[in-house]
């Protein structure tokens, strides 16, 4: 006689040989060591759901996203203001001729001068982090009439050209020659910064605060000290704020707390909380009288789409509603403390640092880092280690969490440290 089998039995069973499917597939099509690597983590498993500070997998287990897509989801999973705004402007309009002025796109630059803080009034739309930051690069370049472009160590800008040469990547001299005239200082130095920057200098680039890299941030004076001396020669100071921004460090962006405004801004795809794929170049008037003369040194077949436009503003008003920064800023610090109450001693944990929601627990080697993420996954925290220092882990938790979730955190951290 056949031993019954449950029909939830025959569910997971299904769901897992579709799992084992997918991954498989993705073995073939993509990269096995890539999926190996997601396995070692302990995050093969499949985004079945997501609602909220929450992802579900394809059984229905729970776990706490503490990656949010790289700090994008800033208000949350599937936020339901945002995801409303993007089903209804599906049934009104569609992305826009892109060499065209419309509505959407003037009403969202508007916005967005409005939004972020100082003088930086002018707009150019973008797909990708990374893009922007190139368009930023040729515009310093183009507007001062210089080649050298200078950045810090230990920065993470994105993939293609200038943003690849700018970034402290991993294995990027596999691709060659990549933009010429860049030169890399010690971040935090400014005997360092004043012997590099010269009137061969278009621009000085970095992200204010180091998320891939333990959220590594320099002494407050460094950043005034950079800004005189891009004004004394005549460069123009970029920051890549696209995982400090949006109000994850406690201020709507993180060069409020050190009272130091760029010329340029990149900001990131939490410009529409992650729901359509959107980033922006934030500048000057003075900058964009080179592109009254230049209107096409950049252009994006998919910046500033209407549909994307109209997702974006209901975004920043849902920032403008909930003001997420001062929860970041209150429920960072609590966490900050408790997580580093678990940490030092003969403990895998060294330290914790970080500032409002964006926090990194650094563990000294890469293994114990990965092994964290692994048994995290298993006590319902999914959360990822750093691209630069792969001994660090980052949470960078919904800006949107309360007191139980954060609670919930540090209680899932502090059973996984058991576990290693």
């Amino acid at each position: 006689m056949k031993k019954a089998v449950s029909t939830k039995q025959t569910d997971r069973d299904t769901k897992q040989t579709d799992r084992d499917n997918l991954f498989a597939a993705a073995e073939r099509v993509f990269s096995k060591s890539f999926v190996d690597d997601i396995r070692s983590r302990g995050h093969g498993f499949l985004e079945a759901g997501r609602e909220g500070s929450y992802i579900f997998d394809e059984e229905g287990n729970r776990y706490l996203d503490c990656f949010t897509s790289a700090g994008t989801f800033n208000l949350g999973r599937k936020n339901p203001a945002i995801a409303a705004q993007l089903k209804k402007a599906l049934f009104e309009t569609d992305q826009g001729n892109f060499v065209m002025p419309s509505e959407e796109k003037a009403l969202l630059a508007r916005r967005i001068a409005e939004f972020v803080p100082g003088s930086l009034e002018c707009v150019l739309f973008g797909v990708t982090r990374g893009e922007s930051m190139d368009a930023a690069c040729k515009l310093a370049r183009g507007f001062t009439e210089r080649p050298e472009l200078i950045t810090v160590d230990g920065g993470c800008y994105g993939e293609s050209g200038f943003a690849l040469s700018l970034s402290a990547r991993k294995g990027k001299e596999q691709f060659g020659a990549l933009i010429p005239e860049v030169k890399v200082v010690p971040f935090g130095d400014a005997d360092a910064a004043r012997s590099a920057i010269s009137p061969r200098t278009a621009a000085f680039i970095m992200e204010p605060v180091q998320a891939e890299n333990g959220c590594r941030e320099a002494e407050k004076a460094y950043y005034a000290q950079i800004r005189s001396l891009c004004d004394r020669h005549g460069a123009k100071l970029i920051f890549d704020e696209t995982q400090s921004g949006f109000g994850r460090t406690g201020a709507r962006f993180f060069f409020e707390h050190i009272g130091v405004e760029p010329d340029i801004l990149i900001v990131g795809e939490a410009i529409t909380g992650g729901v359509f794929p959107m980033t922006a170049m934030v500048f000057t008037p003075e900058l964009k009288g080179f592109f009254d003369i230049h209107p096409l040194i950049h252009l994006c077949t998919f910046g500033g789409h209407d549909l994307g436009c109209r997702v974006a503003m209901t975004a920043l008003d849902e920032y403008d509603r909930e003001c997420p920064w001062g929860n970041a800023r209150e429920t960072g610090e609590k966490l900050i403390k408790n997580l580093g109450g678990l940490a030092g001693g003969n403990k895998p944990l060294k330290s914790v640092t970080g500032r409002g929601l964006l926090i990194s627990l650094n563990f000294g080697a890469e293994e114990t880092a990965g092994a964290f993420c692994s048994h995290a996954a298993k006590n319902g925290l999914f959360a990822d280690t750093g691209r630069v220092d792969g001994s660090c882990v980052l949470l960078r938790p919904s800006l949107l969490i309360g007191g139980e979730e954060a609670a919930a955190v540090t209680d899932a951290v502090e059973r996984t440290l058991k576990s290693l």
